[in-house]
């Protein structure tokens, strides 16, 4: 079976994306799957498509680390000579000649559900959530209000166009978290604690994108749950060694404790591994997917975000969720081939 792993893209989680691909190429390679690892931004051209591909018998495997600043995407605009382009050539065909597309992308076009869509009209077959529900999760401010309409609790927030010249940052009430609506892989977001910090975590954010999110910000213990064909798996307590859970503390090893089965009372586990699956089922997501929430002092749970393409990093969450359910890397990757193989024959 031929399997396009597809990653990287013009994105600020590129790097997570290509460090994501190389793992799960090389796990379906062990597998015995034939797999090519394609960059979306970057492409392939067509008369390599073939040779593209590799197999158990290659000796060659791939290899990418995450960065600990995120990816200067204006110098890669300019060295790859793609500029805006947002698809590479050679990148559909490559997808519609495989017999699946792993999706092994974060943010951008690959998870806003634009190249679900565009799949979809190619009849190219792809793992993960479909694009209806990879918009109403990528975009923070509709997944909220999704949210809000099931009577799952979401920090009371507002969103505002960095072209919307009547707002005024004085009258932001602190703390609060500032965030671009639609990134993920917490690029462009602060904890804005003072009013020194507000002006600085604003023109952070709006480098990214011009609707931002302000939030509550909620005190409390932060957990992940990943979800699995209608199951969630082991909780994951998520204690950063210091600051908050950014872009550094989540790929730089040894800056965050992660803690696997999260230490919970037996009702609250329960509780929030229901609440995991309804905010899964009320985004319409797909096989798979990880729920993010902070738990307060009163144990309420508070849903931060759902993620359609959880990372697949050596110290992502989603993998260790999964070890501590028995399931292994490879056989995690394989099930998702699976499951994506079993949305096309339905």
């Amino acid at each position: 079976m031929k399997v396009v792993v597809l990653a990287g893209g013009l994105s600020p989680e590129r790097d997570v994306s290509l460090t994501s691909g190389s793992l799960i190429a090389n796990s379906l390679i062990k597998s015995g799957y034939d797999v090519m690892l394609l960059d979306l931004y970057l492409g392939v051209k067509n008369k390599q498509i073939p040779e593209g591909y590799k197999n158990k018998d290659s000796k060659e495997r791939f290899s990418y680390t995450v960065p600990g600043v995120e990816p200067d995407l204006e110098s890669l605009k300019k060295s790859s000579g793609n500029g805006e382009k947002l698809i590479g050539d050679g990148v559909i065909e490559a997808c519609m000649d495989a017999d699946i597309v792993f999706m092994a992308l974060h943010g951008s076009i690959g998870e806003n559900g634009k190249l679900q869509a565009l799949f979809d009209i190619y009849g190219v077959n792809y793992t993960g959530t479909g694009y209806e529900g990879s918009l109403l999760a990528m975009d923070k401010d509709l997944s909220k209000k999704m949210m809000a309409c099931n009577n799952i609790l979401t920090a009371d927030w507002k969103t505002i166009s960095v072209k919307d010249d009547k707002f005024n940052l004085d009258d932001f009430e602190l703390p609060c978290v500032i965030k671009p609506c639609s990134c993920g892989s917490s690029v462009g977001i602060s904890v804005v604690k003072t009013r020194e910090e507000l002006e600085k975590a604003w023109e952070y954010a709006k480098k990214y994108e011009d609707e931002i999110l302000v939030e509550k910000m909620i005190k409390g213990r932060e957990f992940s749950i990943g979800v699995f064909e209608g199951e969630a798996l082991p909780i994951i307590e998520i204690r950063p060694k210091a600051g908050f859970y950014d872009y550094k503390n989540k790929y730089q090893q040894g800056n965050t404790e992660e803690i696997c089965p999260a230490p919970l009372d037996k009702d609250i586990e329960n509780m929030l591994k229901q609440r995991a699956l309804e905010v899964h089922k009320a985004l319409r997501l797909g096989a798979y997917s990880r729920i993010d929430f902070i738990l307060d002092e009163n144990n309420n749970a508070y849903c931060l975000e759902a993620n359609t393409l959880p990372g697949m990093t050596p110290i992502s969450l989603m993998p260790q969720e999964a070890r501590e359910a028995g399931i292994s890397y490879d056989e995690l990757c394989k099930s998702i081939v699976n499951s994506g193989i079993k949305k096309r024959v339905r």
